[in-house]
């Protein structure tokens, strides 16, 4: 090669090279200011995250034939599904039924009614989801609570602590855990056996604390508890034949989720199959059912995806495993721990959504380098769902939980929540922590 054209190719690439950094530098704004958007809620972070999707596509950061190929519709098939499932048994009245059947057993004991409904509202969200669970506890506590004339707020608070606590224990129960199960392969047996057990120990833990902050504060009067036992569960049923429906349906779509790797099929199959089923036999409204749709959740995930697939494809998820195997030396143990107390802490005042959407594709490609990933996984899951619990914003069922008790006259303060949360959620971290390590290390 002639030295005039060696010349002229090293300007081409060095032109190249240029060309490279901006867009990697343009990837990066567009996603910092979105994350602030975000974060500030300056504006609604639907907007935000399908803005800033866009702006990936004008500035060519990402190729507009490949846009779709970044969105997860697993995930987004596993949200639709469980929201119109959700969005039929509802109105059996199942939920309603629960919560006064509860407060009965508890004989109008405040604390046994707070514990109670912890553990509701805990199982209930890794069943279903924890957001749609609070949608439809949250109110029935406003009506119990009202009755017992008692500050509905400690209420409130536990049930975000045991929503966030529950959703961490299944594949379905946080949207987290629904995106590391995509990417990773990973079924519901597989968070079961490696998540659930951490799950469990805090809930219990949480629980025995909460005792020690709220107890003397849940003093009711004798009335007002001959009130409530006077209350008629059975009055709650909507519908007995949908509600028979609603239990079989529900019994269906957790076999489902259990042995859907065996099956072959992927999670986001079984929670449209189990919609279809109920919408089919439940002979509600399609077009009331549809509208329980969270569109706005949906089209956040699907920008969110996007944006984030714009860090990918310029090579800056790969620059951020690299140095991150460089500060860990490349030790699984150091990376998990990392991972763990990283994902805790971004996951508390950055909704764990977008953080998670982050990392993945950052774990996806330690693992392309030869790093045992798997432990990373649970890090990750465990980190962002306990981290959730860290403050009001957490997390998007703290949110949704919190503008129940406001529009009904109660408002959770972001100080007041945090003085509970946030050392909660560092005890649930430091659990999670040994967990790991006597599992993994």
């Amino acid at each position: 090669m002639s030295v005039q054209k060696r010349e002229k190719r090293q300007h081409v690439d060095r032109k190249e090279g240029l060309a490279m950094n901006m867009t990697q530098i343009m990837a990066l704004i567009i996603f910092l200011v979105v994350m602030a958007l975000i974060m500030t809620e300056k504006i609604d972070r639907t907007v935000a995250a399908i803005g800033g999707a866009m702006l990936m596509v004008l500035f060519k950061v990402i190729p507009s034939d490949k846009v779709v190929g970044y969105i997860d519709f697993n995930t987004i098939g596993v949200l639709i599904g469980m929201m119109l499932f959700v969005g039929v048994i509802k109105n059996s009245g199942l939920f309603e039924y629960l919560a006064i059947f509860t407060a009965k057993k508890a004989k109008g004991d405040a604390w046994k009614i707070l514990i109670s409904f912890a553990v509701i509202t805990a199982v209930l969200s890794g069943l279903l989801d924890n957001v749609t669970t609070v949608l439809l506890i949250g109110p029935m506590t406003l009506i119990i609570t009202q009755i017992l004339q008692l500050n509905p707020i400690p209420f409130l608070i536990t049930e975000i602590l045991a929503s966030n606590i529950g959703g961490t224990a299944t594949l379905i129960g946080d949207p987290p855990n629904i995106m590391i199960g995509s990417a990773a392969g990973l079924g519901f047996n597989d968070f079961i056996m490696n998540v659930a057990p951490a799950a469990f120990v805090v809930l219990i833990v949480t629980v025995a604390i909460l005792y020690f902050v709220y107890c003397k504060k849940l003093c009711v009067e004798e009335q007002f508890k001959k009130e409530v036992m006077e209350l008629d569960e059975k009055k709650a049923i909507k519908d007995k034949a949908l509600l028979i429906k609603s239990l079989v349906g529900m019994a269906l779509v957790l076999i489902g989720f259990i042995t859907h790797d065996q099956l072959g099929v992927s999670s986001a199959i079984v929670a449209l199959s189990g919609a279809a089923l109920m919408l089919l036999i439940g002979k509600q409204d399609v077009e009331e059912v549809i509208c329980h749709i969270e569109w706005p959740t949906i089209i956040f995930f699907a920008g969110l995806f996007v944006l984030v697939g714009g860090l990918e494809e310029v090579g800056l998820i790969h620059a951020l495993a690299n140095s991150l195997i460089s500060i860990t030396a490349g030790k699984p143990v150091m990376m998990m721990i990392l991972l763990l107390w990283l994902s805790a802490i971004v996951s508390s005042f950055l909704d764990n959504i977008p953080f998670v959407a982050t990392l993945i594709p950052l774990i996806l490609t330690m693992g392309q380098q030869g790093v045992d990933i798997t432990p990373l996984w649970w890090a990750v899951s465990l980190g962002a769902c306990f981290g959730g619990n860290g403050t009001l914003i957490g997390a998007s069922a703290n949110v949704v939980l919190a503008n129940i008790g406001k529009k009904n006259g109660h408002p959770i303060g972001f100080g007041q929540y945090m003085k509970v949360g946030f050392p909660l959620m560092i005890l649930s971290v430091v659990i999670s922590t040994i967990y790991l390590l006597i599992r993994f290390a």
